[in-house]
């Protein structure tokens, strides 16, 4: 006998109004820019520059941003190994659902792992994954250290941190990669619209 509950008593609903739907309404197609990098790269900044840059044009976008997260979705995670793989699932799960709303999706975490990254592209249909590497050198990051988090790492007050004594791994194949020009970082601004430029391209901003 099966309990109420067991996963073979699941079964998924489909109802009349699906993604083809949504988007037409919306005149935009869903899609998810996750945006990585480093603490202090600029990913938040970025973010909402490109959301700002989306809702100019008359696109409806949402960012989940990964501190916020933690003060909601995910206040009961850690830190750890384990709750940090854990945090990056919920986020890829959410993105993916708002991606099928018909959204533009822009997730803003260090998620440092190319693992965890690959986990939430696969989630969706490969076009609808951007992956947006804020590819800013760790001595930028850290000569800007906004929430005092690099110092405190310095003098061993936070273990584990991304940059210092935990690994980052660079996208290998990410579609757009943000960085310095001759040792200058372009503005918020400016990113936001070379992600705009790729969406338009790729279609997205158009049912």
């Amino acid at each position: 006998m099966s309990a109420v509950g067991n996963g073979n008593n699941i079964f998924w609903h489909n109802c009349p109004v699906g993604k083809p739907e949504r988007e037409k309404l919306l005149d935009q197609k869903g899609c998810v820019v996750w945006i990585t990098g480093l603490s202090g790269s600029g990913k938040s900044t970025v973010a909402c520059s490109l959301s700002k840059e989306l809702h100019a044009r008359g696109k409806i976008s949402y960012v989940l941003d990964g501190d916020n997260l933690r003060h909601g979705l995910n206040k009961d995670l850690s830190f750890s190994a384990e709750d940090r793989v854990e945090n990056i699932r919920r986020v890829g799960e959410v993105a993916r659902l708002f991606a099928d709303a018909g959204l533009i999706c822009i997730a803003s975490l260090i998620s440092p792992y190319r693992r965890d990254r690959d986990f939430c592209r696969e989630l969706l249909p490969e076009a609808n994954f951007i992956e947006v590497f804020m590819n800013m050198p760790l001595e930028l990051c850290e000569a800007r250290d906004a929430k005092g988090l690099y110092k405190l790492a310095r003098e061993g007050k936070i273990k584990g941190f991304t940059g210092i004594d935990d690994l980052y791994e660079p996208p290998l194949n990410c579609e757009i990669e943000l960085r310095q020009n001759d040792g200058v970082c372009p503005t918020p601004c400016a990113m936001a619209k070379q992600i705009v430029a790729y969406l338009e391209e790729k279609g997205f901003l158009e049912a």
